[in-house]
């Protein structure tokens, strides 16, 4: 499988992430292991988790994913064959990126995981209350201790990782090498207006979340009835059942048709062949719906065919 560098940095990876924050979630330990033994064996490498995952689910405290991750690791024997990312900031026991809180929260994470080192250990958001050298600074000692190889950033606005950059630059510190956006078909321009220029200029390596805008571009969802069909996606995906939407669907659905593949295969592969975009997060449930996800690694989209797709999706 073809790896692509992320960023500038030592890390190359395959053009899927597996999302963790299902382990613990909609995924039990048991089936979480399974979702990670068929991602481990395809060859795709990067496994992408949170501290704070999944606090939201009833019972629920934070750190139920990295403890399922770090529970796979040890029994697989697997550590040398995936990649760890993780975040810091979001989750109530470790908010904000203060340097004591992020010493803190690598610490516990590290515990969780069962490993030495976080090979990408992301500012799960911006924390305005706190200088970014400082923050940065924080970072630079984790990777001084190999505790972290490469730092990047989630939900930063242009303006602020603009920012970030220029200070790691002034100061010699280590630099966001990549940004996870929400991206997708149909949620296209808070990326694309702002971020996509200056990741694309400053050679910084994309992690997209949402990929799939809660199951919306599986095609799964098409009318209001379809809503009940899922407890926990209905309600997100309501706001995507628009004239536009439909008509993301309705391309899709003949680009799906040409290549005898799935709505969610070729959403997929519209972002992996997008200039910039190095890897979308994807998220399973079942051994059958990973599988299937996978399946955009082996699709390769005509020129025509993407153009199709992004005027469909034009203005999102």
């Amino acid at each position: 499988m073809q790896l692509r560098q992320l960023g500038r940095s030592t890390l190359s990876i395959a053009p899927l992430v597996l999302g963790g924050n299902t382990f613990g979630w909609s995924a039990d330990e048991p089936r979480s292991f399974e979702l990670l033994d068929v991602f481990a064996d395809a060859g795709v490498n990067l496994i992408d988790t949170a501290d704070v995952y999944s606090a939201w689910a009833p019972g629920n405290r934070g750190g139920e994913s990295e403890t399922i991750i770090g529970k796979w690791l040890k029994r697989s024997g697997k550590r040398d064959r995936v990649l760890i990312a993780t975040k810091v900031a979001k989750w109530v026991e470790h908010r904000g990126l203060s340097p004591l809180n992020i010493r803190q929260a690598v610490e516990a994470s590290l515990q969780r995981l069962q490993t030495d080192h976080i090979d990408l250990y992301q500012a799960h958001e911006d924390d305005a209350d706190v200088p970014l050298s400082e923050t940065l600074g924080a970072f630079a000692r984790l990777i001084e201790e190999g505790k972290v190889r490469v730092i990047g950033a989630s939900n930063y606005t242009a303006d602020r990782f603009a920012e970030a950059l220029k200070i790691s630059r002034e100061h010699g510190l280590p630099r966001y090498e990549s940004l996870q956006p929400e991206y997708n078909l149909v949620s296209r321009s808070g990326y694309e207006r702002e971020l996509e220029p200056l990741v694309r200029q400053e050679n910084v390596g994309v992690i997209t979340y949402y990929a799939l805008a809660s199951g919306f571009l599986s095609g799964k969802y098409r009318d209001a009835t379809d809503l009940a069909k899922s407890k926990v996606r209905g309600g997100a995906v309501q706001k995507y059942l628009t004239p536009q939407g439909l008509k993301v669907l309705s391309a899709l659905d003949e680009v799906a048709a040409a290549h005898k593949a799935t709505p969610s295969q070729i959403a997929l592969a519209w972002q992996i062949a997008r200039p910039g975009i190095t890897a979308p997060i994807v998220s399973a449930t079942s051994v059958e719906q990973l599988r299937e996800l996978l399946g955009a690694l082996e699709l390769s989209l005509t020129p025509e065919e993407i153009t199709a797709l992004n005027g469909a999706s034009a203005g999102l």
